[in-house]
């Protein structure tokens, strides 16, 4: 298959001799007012405006794909799938949407009128909207200057994310290409090695995933390692990590016959936000110490592998209200290796920069959970790349080399003799260490993974051990108040308790514990606003411990208030989701006073920092979903909202599920056919990064 990064028709067509127009003021009208009833962004309409002003000769059609393309952009989606658009439009776009998005929202205009609809608009056929983009001059050609709107088959794109689309597609295929020839090692080499970080092969020959997994990675230029919580991703890449030194020290020596001179590989690690970097950071420093170094190639390797971990943005190199990083195209990233973690959280423009960057010789391996939300933000790159991983799909060469490089023999299930390309780069790790797989938390888990509606229902009535369903009256918009006080009460009593002295060191021990009590049990949420959402909640969960004495007040800064950073800080070196704690602090005059707590980088100690210094925070009794990723609880309690909305998806719920550790609590209060919709309804990005790469032999 031959890899397309072109146009294949440039959106023209034949222009219809029977099309009619429509006014493009009509269309910006109901633009306008769909932007009121927050159906649209403000950027949606805009665009639209900005397009007629530069084109005032342009059908009203083609001003209203123009906005819709742009709407779907700021719903995560790459592109706008128009031919399903048209035949589906509320599914597609969800306009009207789901849920009211807007306080506005009441009788849509003074007679009582409805508003217009996308059907209203688009009188006529499919014909007359490609029609309308091919005569409107907003659509590019290959052959011709860029433009606003680029047409690939059925898909509209707005020329920057095209661009980008192809720009990763390009990356990875290149590094694909280049695995056969100069990358992959003697599988007699690994061996001994790979024994010596794993130890012996299994006696009862079940597979070791992550020994599979590093030979795997260990023979591609482009890799990915994914796996569900617990699974041992991060232990994987930092044996990963050491092999690939050592193989490079073994090259050395072998050519030179010294060991003089030898410089260990460049590598770094990066993580999308700030606590998923200090994560990942955490949990390396105490990985990195136990590498069996001697059995791999002794004293020259020690320190070779790194322990700082930094997000995408610092690492390259993002310049404050400037589009251009650091690192680019002309100026690439000085690195022979780069690790990014949580690669489902990196959106398409995040991974197009970090291509650009990346100089054609570098290794990348993108580490994830593929079944994981995707990012906030346009794109879904590592699910589309991972939509094949459950079943593997290896060649029988790779296979037969993976047997020989790990002493074992690949599962028989997981060999295709027409396995892609792709296929042969990703590596799935299928035994989680964070909880049993066939304990409630790990059997929900699968069941809400696989959209088994009965499963997941027979699971929360049974309610195994680690499991609790709880379906509350929808008019009471609150939680269980035995469920919060045991929830919250730990952290809050440690706090009371206060610390053994008032000594700086006995303050910080204190705080710490009171850190690490916070995160045994969190509240997540699937909305932000509304009574079952984080605003709401975040009152109720208040006014409850306020009720129990277990707090002194529920607005304002107050002892016990939990609050997660909402912006990057760098001058206090906090980042967006970072978590801490409100505390009374003994102050030199004898007095206390409020300070908020935080754990440092490793966990290991605590900076304090005076309320009035903190100027984007929030209370996190509840906190969505998304802001939970990367994250880990004893006990996890996941609010569904009472009414539909298009976020609750099953990737959500399979999210918030997993960021237990040891018990899960889920509170229904829609009922049955809200825990259905939630597992049955998929999170389905419009993208063609899957088509680009996806097939390619």
């Amino acid at each position: 298959m031959q890899l397309n990064l072109g146009l294949e028709d440039g959106g023209r067509s034949v222009p219809n001799a029977e099309f009619v127009p429509l006014d493009a003021a009509e269309v910006l009208g109901c633009l306008s007012r769909w932007q009121e009833l927050g159906w649209l962004r403000l950027l949606d309409l805009e665009f639209a405006r900005f397009l007629h002003r530069e084109r005032p000769e342009a059908d009203g059609r083609a001003l209203l794909v123009a906005a819709l393309t742009s709407h779907q952009l700021g719903r995560g989606h790459v592109c706008l799938d128009l031919d399903a658009a048209l035949q589906r439009s509320q599914s597609i776009l969800n306009l009207p949407p789901a849920e009211p998005t807007s306080s506005r929202e009441g009788p849509p205009a003074a007679d009582g009128a409805s508003p217009v609809t996308l059907n209203d608009l688009l009188r006529g056929d499919s014909a007359d909207v490609w029609d309308a983009l091919a005569r409107s001059g907003l659509v590019t050609h290959p052959e011709g200057a860029p433009a606003p709107l680029v047409r690939e088959g059925g898909r509209v794109y707005l020329y920057r994310y095209w661009f980008y689309e192809r720009q990763v597609a390009r990356g990875i295929v290149e590094r694909l290409r280049a695995a056969t020839h100069d990358v992959t090692p003697e599988a007699s080499l690994l061996r001994p090695w790979l024994d010596a970080l794993f130890g012996p092969v299994r006696a009862d020959g079940g597979p070791d995933w992550q020994r599979l997994a590093c030979a795997v990675a260990a023979r591609q230029r482009f890799s990915i390692v994914t796996g569900g919580p617990g699974t041992g991703k991060t232990t994987t890449v930092v044996r990963l990590l050491a092999l690939l030194q050592a193989l490079d020290f073994h090259a050395w020596t072998t050519e030179t016959g010294s060991v003089a001179g030898w410089q260990p590989l460049r590598i770094r690690l990066a993580a999308p936000t700030g606590k998923a970097a200090a994560r990942l950071g955490e949990s390396i420093q105490g990985k990195v110490g136990e590498l069996p170094l001697a059995a791999l190639g002794g004293e020259a390797l020690a320190g070779s592998i790194p322990t700082e971990v930094v997000t995408l943005h610092r690492l390259l190199g993002g310049r404050p209200h400037v589009r251009k990083r650091r690192y680019n195209a002309d100026n690439l990233l000085p690195v022979d290796v780069l690790v990014v973690d949580e690669a489902s959280m990196v959106s398409l423009e995040d991974m197009a920069d970090l291509f650009a960057a990346l100089p054609p010789h570098a290794r990348l391996i993108l580490v994830g959970d593929k079944d994981q939300l995707s990012s906030v933000e346009a794109g879904s790159v590592l699910s589309e790349l991972c939509q094949r991983a459950v079943r593997g799909h290896y060649r029988p060469e790779l296979a037969a080399w993976l047997g020989q490089a790990t002493g074992q023999t690949l599962p028989p299930e997981l060999a295709d003799p027409e396995g892609w390309l792709l296929d042969q780069a990703v590596a799935m790790l299928r035994f989680s260490h964070r909880f049993d797989s066939t304990g409630g938390i790990g059997r929900l888990a699968q069941a809400v993974n696989e959209g088994d509606v009965p499963a997941v229902q027979a699971l929360l009535s049974d309610a195994p051990e680690g499991l609790a369903h709880i379906e509350p009256e929808r008019t009471d918009a609150s939680l269980d108040a035995g469920l919060v006080v045991e929830g919250y009460g730990r952290y809050l009593a440690l706090l009371k308790g206060g610390p053994a002295s008032a000594d700086p060191p006995e303050i910080d021990a204190w705080a710490l514990k009171v850190l690490a009590a916070q995160r045994q049990f969190q509240v997540l949420c699937v909305v932000r606003n509304g009574p079952w959402g984080v605003s709401g909640l975040n009152a109720s969960i208040a006014r409850t411990l306020l009720a129990r004495d277990l707090i002194p007040s529920v607005t304002g800064w107050y002892a016990g208030r939990p609050v997660m950073v909402t912006r990057n800080n760098p001058a206090l070196r906090l980042t967006n989701g970072d978590i801490g704690v409100t505390l009374p602090y003994p102050a030199d005059s004898g007095e206390t006073v409020l300070r908020v707590a935080f754990a440092d980088g490793n966990g290991a100690g605590v900076r304090w920092f005076a309320p009035n210094r903190l100027d984007a925070v929030e209370t996190v009794f509840a906190l969505t979903v998304h802001k939970s990723q990367g994250s880990e609880f004893d006990h996890a309690c996941l609010v569904l909202p009472a009414q539909p909305t298009p976020v609750l998806t099953r990737e959500l719920v399979y999210t918030g599920i997993t960021r237990a550790s040891r018990r899960f609590t889920l509170v229904n209060p829609g009922g049955t056919r809200m825990l259905e919709l939630a597992v049955e309804q998929r999170i389905h990005r419009s993208s063609a990064l899957g088509d680009l790469i996806g097939g390619l032999s």
